[in-house]
């Protein structure tokens, strides 16, 4: 499976034309300790670059953004009764929303993880 990044800090894993999407690690030591997390609904059409879902901590509220357009297949659950899990495995159990892609060409601009790593090193 491959994996990419957006410069806003999501990750979007990509399975065949099914797509897992969530922050980043960097992201949520940024936000802090996270306390609500609202993924969109099932069916729901979201588009590049487009809000697709909210996290709240401590400090501040903030959107997470698609990396791609398509239709929403799954939103995490889990992060409703456990938001916390953004924190503890934000790349792994802590997935915001997977989708089905639309358009594969839009993973074109994104940054593989060695790219993510040199951006990051330069916030």
């Amino acid at each position: 499976m491959a994996r990419y990044f957006t410069d806003e800090h999501e990750w979007i894993e990509i399975d065949g034309d099914t797509a897992t999407v969530g922050i980043t690690d960097y992201a949520q030591s940024q936000l802090g300790d996270i306390v609500f997390v609202e993924v969109p609904d099932e069916g729901a059409q979201l588009t590049k670059g487009g809000d697709a879902a909210v996290v709240e901590s401590v400090k501040a509220a903030s959107d997470v953004y698609s990396p791609v357009t398509g239709t929403v297949i799954e939103g995490n659950q889990q992060l409703e009764e456990d938001p916390a899990l953004v924190n503890t495995a934000p790349e792994g159990e802590g997935w915001f929303f997977k989708l089905t892609i639309a358009d594969a060409s839009e993973l074109e601009g994104l940054m593989d993880e060695a790219g993510y790593k040199d951006f990051v090193a330069g916030l």
